[in-house]
């Protein structure tokens, strides 16, 4: 049996939706602190799994062979200590492997807070004593959207000094995941970098976005504090604005600029280029009549 954590995310719901199709819903079960709010495809099982609360997880994980621990969406080491929970259960309930959802630019004292915590909980399950994958996501393209994308709809992307960065479709590594669940290709430990075909800066972004619309749309490098403070007046929480912050310092020193080749051959297609992840995303509203 496989079981798929936070399954009602848009990465665990894609996962167990690719995975249904490669192997049945009958192997599959998938999980979340809120079972009652999954959707899975016929036929897949649901649990209950909350990382915050260790005695939901033994039931859970009972029977279990392969495990994707997708990573929360918490910070520092509450994220840590929530990751460490389901590794630590995983273990003991004797799942053969864990596949758990790590940054290609996982690295101890990264300025973007969360490779950090990526890289100390692959430290966790490396002293687990479990046999793991750590699956080192490229940077969603939808998070990339999420930063910057009112920026692009406004005409001017006002953004700190960056780096480029592979941003990579969601959707092309909830299928990927799907495919080493299933036993498709092993890898112990870290895998390569599972990236989209070529990285990008902001000024290329502009211009990529300017094509796709039709109009212009500028790039203004602004000071990291100006950035900041800008997320901060339009409600972003300090603390998160610090933390998509550090993805403009951890670019400018080439952290998320590495492309590989693995993602592509285990999808067995070129990757979703990034032009129709933006082409989604800047389309117009459809017009509707109304007399």
């Amino acid at each position: 049996m496989i079981l798929v954590t936070g399954a009602n995310g848009h990465l665990g719901r894609g996962i167990v939706e690719h995975l249904s199709d490669r192997m049945g819903p009958a192997q599959i079960i998938a999980a979340s602190r809120e079972p009652g709010a999954l959707s899975p495809p016929d036929g897949v099982a649901v649990r209950r799994a909350d990382f915050a609360d260790p005695a939901s997880l033994p039931g859970a994980f009972a029977g279990i062979e392969r495990i994707e621990i997708v990573s929360v969406d918490k910070l520092g080491e509450e994220a840590r200590a929530l990751h460490r929970n389901a590794i630590t259960a995983a273990s003991d309930a004797g799942v053969e492997r864990i596949f758990y959802t790590s940054h290609a630019g996982a690295r101890e004292g990264s300025p973007f807070p969360p490779a950090d915590q990526h890289a100390g909980s692959e430290a966790d399950l490396e002293a687990s004593g479990t046999p793991f994958t750590a699956l080192r996501h490229g940077f969603y393209a939808e998070s990339c959207l999420q930063m910057i994308g009112e920026d692009l709809k406004r005409g001017e992307l006002r953004v700190p000094e960056d780096g480029p960065v592979c941003w990579t479709a969601r959707d092309d590594l909830a299928g990927v995941d799907a495919a080493l669940l299933a036993g498709e290709a092993t890898f112990d430990g870290a895998t390569p970098p599972l990236t989209a075909s070529r990285a990008w800066t902001m000024s290329e972004i502009a211009e990529l976005a300017s094509q796709i619309t039709g109009r212009e749309i500028r790039h203004t490098v602004v000071s990291d504090a100006e950035w900041k403070a800008a997320k901060v007046a339009a409600g972003v929480p300090e603390h998160y604005a610090e933390m998509l912050l550090g993805t403009f310092r951890a670019s400018r020193r080439g952290d998320f600029t590495t492309v590989d080749p693995t993602l592509e051959t285990l999808l067995g297609r070129k990757p979703t280029p990034l032009r129709d992840v933006l082409a989604a995303a800047l389309a117009p509203a459809p017009h509707t009549n109304q007399e």
